[in-house]
């Protein structure tokens, strides 16, 4: 039986670990928290996410443009988050309508798709 999520992860290249900190913490601001010791010489870093993680591993040869994966934050101001975007030059794309939410989308930094989702 499955019980529920534990986390998600998306990928950005080798050696981007800096750029990617700057966006997921310093302009989400996501919380990092430790990687096991075990796992530090695979590159990336994890985010805790309310009770869930999101971990950014590395991967090279990949066009995240093309495909429809992506994490999706729930968030309580989708207001807030869109100026937020527009504020550091992200485009937005507003994705179908979802009935009872309110949502947009957008690519960080490496292409991987992004969604904000709020509940009406």
């Amino acid at each position: 039986m499955i019980i529920g999520i534990h986390h998600a992860q998306i990928t950005m290249p080798k050696g981007r670990e800096k750029e990617a900190r700057g966006f997921y913490c310093s302009v989400l601001g996501l919380k990092e928290v430790p990687k096991p010791q075990s796992l530090h010489g695979r590159g990336g870093f994890w985010l805790q996410v309310g009770d869930k993680q999101v971990h950014v591993g590395t991967e090279d040869s990949m066009d995240r443009t093309l495909t429809k994966a992506h994490v999706a934050y729930e968030v309580s101001d989708l207001s807030h988050w869109r100026r937020t975007m527009v504020a550091n030059n992200i485009e937005i794309f507003q994705g179908e309508p979802i009935p009872g939410y309110d949502r947009f989308e957008f690519r960080d930094p490496f292409g991987n798709r992004v969604e904000m989702i709020q509940k009406l």
